[in-house]
């Protein structure tokens, strides 16, 4: 919404194509065009995923757009795969991480890999195409092992965050609060956040552990429902299911955590608790290393090490100056690098970059 909005405020008319399940009537009140594209991201149904990439053919050649910018693995095969026949249409992929394909060792993730890597290096070559990626890590491997030339190539940090709306406020008095804030995915490192939690409060500290989000069913890893009953059984962690305010959220958390091993762009939900105020911690991996400085605003620690994991949270529990120092680095830190105004302004930067100029 907040991309959509800068680029009107550029002179642009947007469209928006997107499946629409509970937000349709914030984007049509915000007065722009909607289209409905009820894509399932993760099936495999052949003669479903023919249908959907029918239906992106249609809608581009409808709306004869002058850019369209394809956000996601999916939209950005499907919508490539179009531009193909439409070779004077102008594309900015965007992929905000790899995803399961790329890092997960499931073999249907493995099949998948194989098939979509030669596609990706061919759409993201041909000319009036441009693509942006989120991380280091990601730049470097479509760089190099699918040879996007550095010309087509952008690395901007992260989706933005408003930071008007995610403020820095102090932390809230009495028992503190531990927050795992994400789509509920094994891949994300929730089993190792909850085997560090028990580590923890066996150890006799005392503290609240909340997992807020729900289970991504469209994905090959998601955490079952009863898997989350069984944990708030159990009582180390307490499964809070979906939050729609998560900037008050943060305000009444303590301490951020994402142990995630995903193929992550740089996690939307760290930014926010940065922004916020908040010290973090979460793995040494591309993307999440973006957001996190090593000892200055959060900690670093190696994927699927529980302890590691526990003994870094224990720093934080014990050191309420220590959360606050590094908090207010991390507020800094998006501040300078993660910011709406920062992330919107390089986007609109590629934009006009294919059309020349900015439109009339």
């Amino acid at each position: 919404m907040a991309l959509a909005k800068a680029a009107r405020a550029a002179g642009f008319d947007i469209s928006v194509m997107t499946r629409v399940t509970r937000h349709g009537d914030a984007i049509r009140a915000a007065g722009f065009e909607l289209i409905d594209l009820p894509v399932d991201r993760g099936g495999t149904n052949p003669w479903i995923e023919l249908n959907t990439l029918m239906q992106v053919w249609r809608a581009y050649r409808h709306l004869k757009p002058d850019l369209v910018h394809q956000v996601a693995l999916k939209p950005v095969l499907y919508g490539g795969i179009v531009s193909l026949l439409m070779p004077e249409l102008k594309t900015v992929n965007l992929l905000a991480g790899l995803g399961t394909i790329f890092s997960s060792s499931h073999q249907r993730a493995k099949w998948l890999r194989k098939v979509v890597q030669p596609l990706f290096s061919l759409l993201f070559r041909r000319p009036n195409s441009q693509t942006i990626v989120q991380n280091r890590a990601d730049y470097a491997l479509l760089r190099d092992q699918l040879r996007v030339p550095e010309s087509a190539l952008h690395l901007i940090k992260g989706s933005g965050v408003d930071t008007d709306e995610f403020r820095a406020v102090p932390e809230p008095p009495g028992r503190v609060t531990i927050a795992l804030v994400s789509r509920l995915l094994w891949d994300k490192g929730i089993g190792e956040y909850v085997a560090a939690v028990g580590l923890l409060k066996r150890k006799g500290l005392e503290f609240d552990a909340l997992l807020v989000g729900s289970p991504d069913h469209e994905n090959l890893a998601p955490i079952s429902q009863a898997q989350l009953t069984a944990w708030n059984r159990q009582g180390d962690v307490r499964c809070v299911g979906h939050v729609d305010d998560v900037a008050h959220f943060w305000r009444d958390a303590h301490i951020a955590v994402l142990p995630s091993f995903y193929g992550e762009g740089i996690p939307k939900s760290l930014i926010e608790a940065a922004a916020s105020g908040r010290a973090i911690v979460t793995t040494d991996t591309p993307g999440c290393d973006e957001i996190v400085a090593d000892g200055e605003n959060g900690y670093l620690v190696p994927v699927k090490d529980v302890p590691a994991l526990a003994a870094a949270l224990e720093k934080l529990l014990t050191n309420p100056e220590l959360r606050q120092s590094m908090g207010q680095a991390g507020r800094r830190k998006v501040e300078q690098e993660f910011s709406d105004a920062i992330v919107l302004a390089q986007t609109l930067a590629v934009y006009r970059l294919l059309l020349d100029a900015a439109p009339d």
